[in-house]
């Protein structure tokens, strides 16, 4: 009997586009004989809908008639399994729509990766590939990440965070402590967004000051960091979990810019959408990254480190800075849900698609069965002693 996958993608966050690419590059890579795959898209005000059609990335260049073919759903446990209900609910018939039994998240951004799906996922006690609720959160608060990353000993930056009030309320000492604190120059970024939104490189104050504007605009909290001279972006994947994993090779992303940009991830040479040559897999890149054998070696361990050190499972992309004078090597984030999956990073290292999200969907169960050997009740007669006095409510002030 095949399991049923269900994909989701989508979501209210500024990479809701590319998630949607990616979304379904996944489902139209799932081994047929195996799985029926079950899209569900996530609208940028967080409902859920599904139809056959939302598998096919042509539907979504006509938006408008794309969600009126659309069904929207509500997610109902259901003995392990989930129930995708019909909503509003029809009078007559029946109003299920589908059941899945594992779901595939692959969405980016905040209000979704930063484990508010996967919350929710938690809570209906199904089977989901990827990191859980807390890696999920640390993998995207990049300023938790480097705390964390720090106490286990992995080579991270130094870096500042300042929150859109305290800016606002003293922008020149905000200024004054980052001039003194970093000097010049600087990356500002959004304390929790991925795909290079919103990231700019400051050399001076006025650049600062518009950096600040910009990363603020995006996020509650901006960070900032020292800039790596003599740039070089190396970045490798990690498949399993906290209890064993493995890396991909190394690429060495093309940018057009002093620091890799959305328009570099996404836009350049972006091929056919939906397609595997779409979505980062269209990222220009040296792929196998041309470094040194030793430095390949020193940044696939610094990755599966990350990686578990953070908790994570599935699979993840970590990307590094690289100054190519000094040959000092930065952890600077980690991707929970990388753009693709990454999945061009794994052919590159023997493992097809296929056989990715085959893993994936195991590590999954794995953590299931784990979970559920679990107590997370407890029997007590607490509440048979509970009393407030007779009252039927708060007392009104």
């Amino acid at each position: 009997m095949k399991t049923t996958v269900a994909v989701f993608f989508g979501g209210r966050s500024v990479e809701h586009e590319v998630s949607i690419i990616s979304g379904i590059q996944a489902l139209t890579a799932l081994d047929s004989s195996k799985y029926n795959p079950l899209p569900v898209y996530i609208s940028k005000d967080n409902l859920f809908y599904t139809g056959e059609h939302m598998g096919d990335i042509e539907s979504y260049k006509d938006m408008k008639s794309c969600m009126e073919k659309a069904v929207r759903v509500v997610l109902v446990p259901s003995d392990g399994r989930v129930a995708l209900i019909r909503y509003p609910s029809k009078r007559l018939g029946s109003n299920l729509v589908g059941m899945f039994d594992v779901a595939l998240p692959v969405v980016h951004g905040t209000n979704v990766e930063d484990g508010t799906l996967m919350g929710l996922l938690e809570m209906l006690g199904v089977a989901y590939t990827g990191c859980d609720v807390t890696s999920s959160a640390l993998g995207m608060d990049k300023y938790a990440m480097k705390a964390v990353l720090r106490q286990a000993g992995l080579p991270v930056l130094d870096a500042m965070v300042f929150t859109g009030r305290q800016f606002a309320m003293d922008e020149d000492d905000i200024l004054n402590r980052i001039e003194q604190g970093l000097g010049y120059p600087v990356v500002v970024k959004p304390v929790n967004l991925g795909s290079s939104v919103g990231i700019s490189l400051a050399a001076d104050r006025a650049a600062l000051k518009s950096a600040m504007d910009t990363a603020l605009g995006f996020s509650p909290k901006a960070l900032v960091e020292p800039a790596v001279q003599n740039l070089r972006e190396i970045n490798c994947s990690v498949l399993g979990d906290i209890d064993d994993a493995q890396s991909s090779v190394c690429e060495e992303p093309i940018t057009s810019h002093e620091i890799l940009d959305f328009s570099d991830k996404y836009l350049s040479n972006a091929g056919e959408a939906g397609g595997e040559k779409s979505g980062m897999s269209s990222l220009r890149r040296r792929l196998p990254a041309d470094i040194p054998d030793e430095m390949e070696k020193r940044v696939r361990e610094l990755a599966v480190k990350t990686f578990q050190a953070l908790g994570c499972s599935g699979v993840a992309r970590v990307d590094f800075l690289n100054d190519r004078e000094s040959g000092e090597l930065y952890v600077n984030e980690i991707n929970t849900i990388p753009g693709s999956l990454s999945f061009y990073l794994w052919e590159a290292s023997g493992m097809n698609f296929a056989r990715l999200l085959d893993r994936m969907i195991e590590l999954a169960f794995k953590r299931q069965r784990e979970r559920q050997a679990l107590t997370f009740t407890y029997e007590t007669n607490i509440l048979s002693g509970v009393s407030f006095g007779g009252a039927k409510g708060a007392k009104k002030a």
